[in-house]
């Protein structure tokens, strides 16, 4: 049995920003979950769809013809191959889920990307 565990305790745990941390795995899927604070990086990921979950605070997802507006408790799927920018005005707490193959910050590398062992560290 999978150990019972709070998304939004763990992501308000957290120190870093933009370093998101892995809290289980379904399937072919990680679920992450990250304390976020101003813009990530313009990326896209070619071969896998990207889920965001607000679990504090109001998350911008930037998209090339549109904006996302999320505060907590909405979500939104960002489609394979579109490219996106996640920004924060203020501190907010997010939920993942990907797939095990997607990079951090996809096809760009920024000194906020981290890797799949930074986010595999112990929380």
């Amino acid at each position: 049995m999978t150990p019972i565990s709070s998304p939004a305790d763990i992501a308000a745990s957290l120190t870093e920003y933009w370093s998101p941390r892995v809290i289980a795995e379904l399937d072919d899927s990680y679920i992450k979950v990250a304390k976020v604070l101003g813009s990530l990086a313009w990326h896209s990921h070619d071969h896998e769809d990207e889920m965001f979950l607000v679990l504090k605070g109001h998350l911008r997802i930037e998209l090339e013809t549109a904006v996302v507006e999320l505060v907590q408790g909405e979500m939104y799927v960002v489609p394979k191959g579109m490219r996106h920018n996640p920004v924060a005005e203020e501190e907010c707490h997010i939920l993942l889920i990907e797939r095990k193959s997607t990079l951090h910050t996809g096809d760009v590398a920024t000194d906020k990307t981290r890797s799949l062992a930074d986010q595999l560290r112990p929380v």
